[in-house]
């Protein structure tokens, strides 16, 4: 059929998702509000992440927490430990306050509008909007990667994001219907996945093909303004083992990056690359017996060299903020991705 205004969108894209719609275990059938918990804990999984990569992680943790009120109840060490892998560490510890305050605050069940939702520990705009429709069939204006995509294209938005975001929010308004509004974001969600994609958008089995504006030139759009480049830092980590094997680990600041997590000592990480030339940094109840090569790592804003040095404790107890754990036990521990790579290095170095 064709289609004229923003009020005949949802319509036919329902249509299409009635028949198309992707299975995921965190989603309800078509036509049927979710549980707002997997809701939840899915979106804030999905933050900066795939879904490819999130599937596994969101099952274990339903496995190990079923509820909001067993997730609160958790030690944060193991939610982080659970974690690792999936980066963005801070989502991790905000989840667990959020947990926290829903089960102390609300009951265990988590408020309906998109407000009292935003008050919560880790959801801002996007996040309380997704639960609120999904969850709730609140009718609110959903907007993630996908969904930006397939707007700027249907209205040719030549506008670079971030700038265009405004005008983006103001479509998805209008497109997004009272009945079935959780239903329509995951459409519009499905249909920038699968058909409308980055690369070569699949126009002839989209079904807003009739009113899509920016078809002609899909493949460029969105556009977005230049990034840049991002810096290296470069520092040293240090291997640290007792006589019994265990080695030593440091728990990090609760605040900044990586917070709360769990490493291997280290000089700080700085562009002029000093310290990764020396054992600047090493606890003085240690020395360095050789070094186990070097690991590269990127964060969201800079990349990261990091020399890793063995070392042998001369004073087996651990100083402050340190504790020792056997190499077998590091998977139980809250390492992030960029300390597990210094344990591959430091092993099979």
């Amino acid at each position: 059929m064709a289609i004229h205004s923003e009020t005949d969108i949802a319509p036919a894209l329902l249509a299409w998702y009635d028949r198309h719609a992707r299975t995921l275990p965190w989603r309800a059938p078509p036509g049927r509000v979710a549980d707002p918990y997997h809701v939840w804990l899915s979106e804030v999984m999905l933050q900066q992440t795939t879904v490819a990569t999130v599937g596994d992680y969101f099952r274990r943790f339903l496995a190990r927490w079923p509820t909001v009120g067993d997730l609160a109840a958790a030690e944060l060490d193991d939610v982080l430990t659970e974690w690792a892998g999936l980066g963005y560490y801070a989502r991790a510890r905000n989840l667990h306050k959020c947990a926290i305050q829903v089960a102390t605050e609300f009951g265990g069940r988590f408020p309906d509008t998109e407000e009292a939702l935003r008050n919560l520990p880790g959801i801002g705009r996007y996040t309380a909007a997704a639960i609120a429709a999904i969850a709730f069939d609140r009718p609110a204006a959903v907007m993630d990667g996908n969904i930006e995509r397939v707007t700027t294209r249907l209205y040719s938005i030549e506008t670079p994001l971030p700038d265009s975001k405004p005008a983006l929010y103001a479509h998805v308004e209008a497109m997004t219907p009272a009945r079935r509004p959780g239903d329509f974001a995951q459409a519009m969600m499905d249909l920038g996945a699968t058909v409308c994609t980055p690369g070569r958008p699949k126009c002839m089995l989209c079904p807003l093909t009739d009113c899509c504006d920016g078809r002609p030139i899909a493949e460029t759009l969105p556009r977005k303004k230049p990034k840049k480049a991002k810096p290296t830092r470069r520092g040293a980590a240090f291997w640290i083992e007792r006589g019994d094997g265990a080695i030593l680990l440091r728990r990090r600041p609760e605040k900044g990056l990586l917070g709360g997590m769990m490493e291997f000592p280290g000089t700080d990480w700085t562009e002029t690359g000093s310290e990764a030339l020396d054992d600047t940094g090493l606890p003085a109840m240690a020395t360095v017996t050789g070094t186990a090569g070097s690991i590269r790592h990127t964060f969201t804003h800079f990349h990261l060299e990091l020399l890793v040095f063995r070392a042998q404790a001369i004073d087996e107890a651990a100083p402050d903020n340190c504790t020792w754990c056997l190499p077998e036990a590091l998977g139980d521990r809250a390492l992030p991705t960029v300390m597990r790579k210094v344990a591959k290095a430091a092993l099979s170095g």
